[in-house]
């Protein structure tokens, strides 16, 4: 672990990013002209302190999975993110790995949508990256390990995933699903993670093993879905999927559909800026 060089990568890196890239708003009177320590905390989801410690030199080697969430943190491209690794005494993660963290440009155009609704998930439906709006609405689905890491799969083996859609709407979703999955598995054929999820996705649900053996292939682009929020209530929301040139990757991007949908939205971005300014004090 080469300290004196990881503190001064993280300082110049935090210190390079204005506020606005990663979503905050700086006041006229600021006078940091990239992030704060803190900032860069609450981003990476750790402690202040233990960031000064990064910064001076003075910290124990940081794990991978904190490593990673620095690079979220300071938008790192593929190179910095290795770069970072290195310098941290850990071989940056695997091809495969690699594919599960966030393109850089999604992440800040994540930023630049402010608060509104957005989201980069893999091919498989595995949310890599999520904007505060989007946490608000959903809450962090970033943290999952193992097969709850795909949406697919929470949606088919836990009720309490389909209980945040009306009754109406689940048949409907649960085929988009399935046809989604099964057009990427018919463009990655033969890839073991997705014959693995299928594989046990089949053993796991009748409704999906019924709905798979259809053969429906659709890949989703606009849609519209309803959303049960348990603090705002009912919300109709348009949903429109922009994807990378090699499919791997999609931006999920959330707005309302009606004006009582944008009021509730509204109430819960205040919801959440009340709570944000009551974790700082």
């Amino acid at each position: 672990m080469e300290r004196e060089e990881l503190a001064d990568f993280l300082r110049r890196r935090r210190q390079a990013i204005r506020p606005a890239e990663v979503g905050i708003t700086a006041s006229p009177r600021r006078r940091t002209a990239g992030l704060r320590r803190e900032e860069v905390a609450l981003l990476a989801g750790m402690s202040v302190d233990y960031v000064v410690r990064l910064e001076q030199g003075r910290s124990s080697q940081p794990s991978a999975q904190l490593l990673g969430a620095l690079s979220r943190a300071l938008r790192l491209s593929n190179d910095e993110h290795d770069h970072l690794f290195h310098l941290a005494g850990h071989q940056p993660p695997a091809h495969g790995e690699a594919a599960r963290r966030a393109r850089a440009g999604l992440v800040r155009m994540l930023d630049l949508l402010g608060d509104t609704p957005a989201l980069v998930l893999s091919d498989l439906g595995e949310i890599l990256a999520q904007n505060r709006a989007a946490v608000l609405l959903h809450g962090d689905h970033t943290g999952f390990t193992g097969d709850r890491r795909y949406l697919v799969h929470r949606w088919f083996t836990d009720p309490a995933v389909q209980a945040g859609h009306p009754p109406e709407e689940v048949s409907r979703q649960s085929r988009q699903l399935v046809a989604d999955l099964r057009a990427t598995a018919g463009r990655r054929g033969g890839d073991p993670e997705v014959t693995g999820l299928v594989d046990r996705l089949q053993a796991e649900s009748q409704d999906f093993r019924r709905l798979w053996t259809e053969h429906a292939v659709a890949v989703r682009r606009a849609d519209r879905k309803t959303l049960l929020h348990p603090r705002v209530g009912r919300l109709e929301l348009d949903c429109e999927t922009l994807v990378t040139p090699d499919q791997g990757q999609l931006l999920l991007v959330l707005t309302p559909a009606d004006g009582e949908t944008r009021r509730r939205m509204e109430l819960l971005r205040v919801l959440g800026t009340q709570e944000f300014a009551a974790e700082r004090s």
